[in-house]
């Protein structure tokens, strides 16, 4: 009410201000009245023309028989009769104006500034309570959620399950806190949580704050960072000033890698901005003051570009880790994503659960979403399963790119490259089963060949990369078979099949000649969205063994591939000829085309 007040007489000074302008260009109408000499005054009355002489001050308003004015000076302490004026022969009105004149001088006078200083207060305050917070730069900008709307507990979070358990002690210390004290336990000072984007880090911290039921500072790590050299840790002391004053109250930063980069990188001295945010976040959350019950609450998916003083006990106590789901939880999450969506009774999560191995939380919601907006696109009442599995195809390969028409030839060297990645995944012992084969293009690829695993996996054998190797070259290797050259089709397996032999060499120690040894370090230094560093440990004679090994890598991968495709070159050319009469082949149509 009283903004809306002040808001309103701000309105109402502007227009005030506009029209005493407008007055004073347009107010005056007609013409002014005419000076004359004292003489002519004289003359008037004696010819009996004057009815009415008005005196004010040194001033005369001469009134005529006919209704006409005039004005006319007088000289100061001189009276009417000795100017020449026979008084007897007229009315003569004496106006005492000095007060009004007095108050109308100091108005005119004052009245301009008045009007500005008026103005000036009308836009400080609109200033101040815009989002522009022109002189509020040090204040927090934190947002406080506080009481049961939206509220979210941890029954709305599917999945991560030792997450939680870590997290329900937290919420423990903030709603029994004597339970604790009373055998000498302290209260964790902050809660680390890590893992990769979209596991619902940002999430948990929601849970746990409406688990908890205390107030809840939500803050990004990016927000604390200004132009201006003591802006950050400006707002980082107005933000614990507010928890504390809120206790008990979780503060929750996400992405704190945007302030928490370990210092001493060499990118902007001393005095960076950055490192003075950091210095005051350590200093708030492990200072001198031991007695304050507000817990942090901090996610990042980069915990090894962490200042190691942020991570040490006292201030960050507990690292919780929260990975992508299995199938199982997989199944928990879209069964919460899906509650109040109308399914079709086809639909199974579990085999959707299966379908998609390596989704995070937020990739499944996207998933679900994706499905409903396909079933309202054909104008059906439920999401079908057909609805899912295309929308699981959408996320992992794009869209369809339908009006990308390939000639005749592109499309016959497309369906025997999709038939070799096919055949070689389809024989080889460690390679995924086939779970759709087609040369419709979707995203940036002319046609893909979907491999799905039968079950999560978190170890990987050298065998089982030499497999994934020649799966990945056994498209070339099906066009240098059947047309006798290569396309530039292969592009893109090639880049990843080195990459993975070099990983190979490099990080798993899988090279016989090198032995189990690692080489290079990479640097987590990132200037304008690159890796400026990487720590080469090793000689040039190694890199000249590490660049052998990965191309006998991969040349051995090429020859199995090839070695494959002749030994199936009759299955090859059915499921190629197939693919050209109907674009796409789902599992079964694939594999019956192999004798068993």
């Amino acid at each position: 009410m009283r903004s809306n007040f002040v808001r309103i007489v701000g309105y109402a000074l502007v227009v005030l201000v506009v029209m005493a302008l407008l007055y004073s260009l347009f107010g005056y109408s007609g013409t002014a009245p005419q000076w004359v000499p004292i003489s002519d005054v004289a003359r008037l009355i004696d010819a009996g023309k004057v009815d009415k002489l008005e005196i004010k001050g040194s001033e005369i308003t001469v009134i005529t028989t006919d209704g006409k004015q005039f004005l006319a000076r007088k000289e100061d302490n001189v009276s009417l009769k000795d100017s020449g004026i026979d008084t007897s022969r007229v009315e003569v009105e004496v106006l005492d104006d000095q007060t009004s004149a007095l108050w109308l001088g100091v108005l005119s006078s004052f009245l301009p500034f008045l009007l500005i200083l008026g103005f000036l207060w009308f836009m400080f305050r609109q200033a101040q309570g815009s989002g522009n917070q022109a002189l509020s730069f040090g204040k927090s900008r934190a947002r406080l959620q506080v009481g049961t709307k939206n509220r979210i507990t941890f029954k709305d979070v599917a999945g991560s399950h030792e997450a939680k358990q870590e997290l329900v002690e937290v919420v423990e210390f903030l709603k029994y806190p004597s339970k604790f004290i009373n055998l000498g336990a302290r209260i964790p000072k902050g809660v680390l949580l890590v893992g990769p984007p979209g596991t619902g880090k940002t999430l948990m911290a929601r849970a746990v704050a409406g688990e908890a039921g205390v107030p809840f500072f939500n803050i990004s790590g990016s927000e604390f960072v200004e132009m201006f050299v003591g802006v950050g840790a400006s707002r980082v002391r107005d933000l614990f000033t507010k928890a504390k004053r809120n206790a008990p109250a979780i503060v929750f930063i996400d992405e704190i890698d945007a302030v928490g980069r370990q210092r001493g990188a060499g990118l902007g001295g001393g005095h960076d901005e950055r490192e003075q945010t950091l210095n005051q976040i350590l200093v708030e959350m492990d200072g001198f003051e031991t007695d304050t019950n507000v817990i942090v609450i901090a996610a990042t998916n980069r915990p090894d570009v962490l200042d190691p003083a942020l991570l040490r006990p006292g201030r960050f106590d507990r690292r919780v880790t929260l990975e992508r789901p299995d199938i199982k939880d997989r199944e928990d999450i879209l069964a919460v994503h899906t509650k109040n969506k109308p399914l079709d009774s086809t639909v199974d999560l579990h085999q959707v659960a299966a379908h998609t191995p390596g989704f995070s939380g937020a990739d499944l919601q996207n998933l679900v979403n994706e499905g409903a907006i396909l079933a309202a696109r054909h104008n059906q009442k439920v999401i079908t399963r057909q609805d899912l599995d295309e929308a699981v195809e959408k996320v992992l390969l794009g869209p369809e790119r339908k009006n990308k028409i390939l000639s005749e030839q592109e499309k016959e060297i497309t369906a025997y490259h999709e038939a070799g990645h096919a055949v070689v995944a389809h024989i080889l012992p460690h390679t995924d089963p086939v779970h759709k084969v087609s040369i419709v293009s979707r995203g940036m690829a002319l046609g893909y060949t979907w491999s799905m695993p039968e079950r999560d996996r978190h170890l990987h054998s050298k065998s089982q990369f030499m497999d994934e190797l020649a799966h990945m070259l056994g498209g070339r290797a099906a066009e240098k078979l059947i047309f006798k050259e290569v396309t530039t089709g292969a592009s893109n397996d090639l880049q990843r099949a080195t990459e993975l032999a070099r990983e190979m060499v490099t990080r798993f120690g899988m090279s016989e000649r090198l032995g189990p040894m690692t080489f290079g370090r990479r640097e987590e230094m990132i200037f304008l969205g690159r890796e400026i560093h990487e720590d080469r440990n090793y000689s040039d004679k190694i890199a000249s063994i590490i660049d052998e090994e990965v191309s006998s890598i991969i040349d051995t991968a090429d020859k199995r591939a090839e070695k494959v495709l002749k030994e199936y070159t009759k299955e090859l050319r059915a499921i190629a000829a197939e693919l050209i009469k109907k674009e796409s082949l789902s599992r079964d149509e694939f594999e019956s085309f192999f004798d068993e």
